[in-house]
């Protein structure tokens, strides 16, 4: 591998730590190479605070004492294009040209319309060398939550459900089946602490009373996303408990009650799914992961607004009850999870 790939490599690796922490602000990583030994480095660890790059250069500047010296010999690799604009925090592209580090190295750009180029463009006006396109597509690869929040104004969804071993989703008698292991639920709880928000209809809510948290795993608890037409869900469920923010899309009302937030659609026979995913992007949320049920996925599945289906099959049967989804997606793995098998399909 290049040089140039091992060090955006390390950007990649670094970027995936703010998993969970930075939406709806991009993953990025920065390191800064001088002679070929990495003297700086940092990531984007909190939305509203430090990009990478500025991580990277404060680090430089608290361990060497001819920092600047550096700088001006070095070269800096940054994951995203940096910005060139005031949001949270000042540009990233100005405080590069202050401290004159002479080689940026870029992986892919922001497609975020007040960056777009503009960095990098700031950047090559300042007399300073920028390349383009070191493992673009890993890049952006890393970024396709926020690539798709800002590309198609929804965000990344990901379906997720369980089957068992003769492919029925659950019981037709409305009582709750457990149909994966204990593995499989940690690890569906660690996958909320990555996502913005985690989405159910209210069938799932009344059968299963679930939390949805991630007390299996570790992280913060993503926002809930309730499905619930007509107000029929009573309050004393766990999704109403006021611990985390909570939308309930219904046609009766729109109202804010503490942490729940009652969002009417005019329309809830047609485009549901659309309406919701651009509801949800109105509201800053980059991600989210439906996990139910049944009637509720094929919604999203028959709208073709889904990225990604994680699904687990069990080792149970049922022999009769509720068929599972089907999915038409690029399959593109399978694993053991405990004593369940998980496929990871892609939408085409």
């Amino acid at each position: 591998m290049p040089d140039r790939e091992i060090y955006m490599q390390r950007c990649l690796d670094l970027a995936a730590l703010g998993m969970g922490s930075v939406s709806p602000n991009p993953m990025v990583g920065a390191v800064i190479v001088h002679n070929d030994k990495i003297i700086g480095e940092g990531y984007h660890r909190q939305y509203g605070q430090a990009h990478a790059e500025v991580n990277a250069i404060n680090e430089v500047l608290s361990n060497f004492d001819n920092a600047e010296a550096l700088l001006k010999e070095s070269a800096i690799y940054v994951s995203l294009e940096p910005c060139a604009h005031y949001g949270k925090t000042p540009p990233c592209a100005d405080l590069i040209i202050k401290y004159r580090i002479p080689e940026i190295v870029v992986g892919c750009r922001d497609p975020f319309d007040q960056v777009d180029g503009k960095g990098i463009e700031k950047l090559r006006a300042a007399g300073l060398n920028v390349a383009v396109g070191v493992l673009e597509e890993e890049c952006k690869w890393l970024n396709r939550r926020f690539f798709t929040r800002v590309q198609k104004q929804r965000p990344y969804v990901i379906l997720k459900w369980a089957q068992t071993s003769d492919v029925f989703f659950a019981p037709d008698d409305d009582k709750q089946f457990w149909i994966t292991g204990i593995e499989s639920r940690k690890l569906v709880h660690q996958w909320r602490a990555e996502e913005d928000a985690i989405l159910v209809g209210k069938n799932t809510v009344a059968i299963d009373n679930p939390q949805l948290n991630v007390r299996y795993g570790e992280g913060r608890s993503p926002k809930r996303v309730i499905i619930d037409r007509r107000l029929e869900l009573g309050a004393d469920l766990h999704v109403f408990d006021q611990s985390v923010d909570t939308l309930i899309f219904n046609e009766v009302k729109t109202n804010i009650d503490g942490k729940n937030k009652y969002i009417a659609l005019e329309d809830f026979d047609r485009y549901v799914p659309q309406y919701i995913l651009y509801q949800l992007y109105l509201q800053d949320i980059q991600s989210v992961i439906i996990e139910g049920g049944a009637y509720t996925l094929n919604a999203f599945i028959e709208a073709g607004v889904w990225d990604e289906a994680r699904v687990f099959t069990g080792a149970v049967s049922l022999t009769t009850g509720i068929k599972a989804p089907k999915i038409n997606g690029i399959i593109a793995g399978e694993i053991s999870s405990g004593t369940d098998r998980l496929q990871i399909f892609y939408n085409q």
